[in-house]
């Protein structure tokens, strides 16, 4: 394995534009779902959730963010017939949250914009390998993840990002 180029001050420029850009990217989200009168987190949700067996702590996870926050946000979509709760037969007390037709619509709607915005950003980017970085925030990711391994801490038990080791991405991965 090779040195990465760099210092560790590098590094601590890198976590502030992730940052940086995360926010930016998060506002620009928001801006995409209200155009189907849905939330950032909404989409986020919608997403994660569109292919496959999802329950509430496995989004958490996928999210990086705290089972209550999704289980609120599951909750409103639920309430407002975008998805269903539907038995799990593994685990009685975690239900699968499902998308309904609505739910797929408004999911659809919002993916035909991302595209949409996408494009524009793209061309935007003077062709900026997109995938080459993506591939970088990856290797950081996983880097990361082993160090928080290694303490203990702040790591789901069988996490793996929804489309690894498939050939596939996530939806929202490819949209947003």
């Amino acid at each position: 394995m090779s040195q990465p180029a760099g210092d560790p001050g590098e590094l601590a420029l890198l976590v502030a534009d992730v940052f940086e850009a995360a926010g930016v990217l998060r506002r620009y989200g928001e801006r995409t779902a209200a155009t189907a009168g849905q939330t950032q987190a909404r989409w986020q949700l919608l997403s994660v959730v569109s292919d496959g067996d999802w329950t509430v702590p496995a989004a958490a996870d996928r999210l990086g963010t705290s089972r209550q926050a999704v289980q609120r946000i599951a909750n409103e979509l639920v309430d407002d017939g975008l998805a269903a709760f539907e038995d799990n037969p593994r685990h009685r007390r975690s239900p699968f949250l499902r998308l309904s037709e609505d739910g797929q619509r408004a999911l659809a709607a919002i993916s035909v914009k991302a595209r949409t915005e996408n494009q524009a950003v793209l061309a935007a980017l003077d062709g900026l390998d997109v995938a080459l970085i993506r591939a970088g925030l990856r290797q950081l990711t996983s880097a990361v993840r082993t160090r928080l391994d290694d303490t203990g801490k702040d790591v789901p038990g069988g996490w793996r990002r929804h489309g690894e080791g498939d050939g596939g991405d996530h939806q929202q991965s490819a949209d947003q």
